[in-house]
């Protein structure tokens, strides 16, 4: 799952299941969507 997280003044969005982050929404649904608990990729 992705949530909405503010870092260094800025919005990002955390993939809960990695860590990975994001700045775009679009980036972050899709990799919503293929994250498979592993590795960030």
């Amino acid at each position: 799952m992705v949530v909405q997280t503010e870092r260094d003044d800025a919005t990002w969005r955390e993939c809960e299941t990695c860590g990975l982050l994001f700045d775009e929404e679009a980036d972050a649904s899709e990799h919503e969507g293929r994250c498979d608990d592993s590795e960030p990729s």
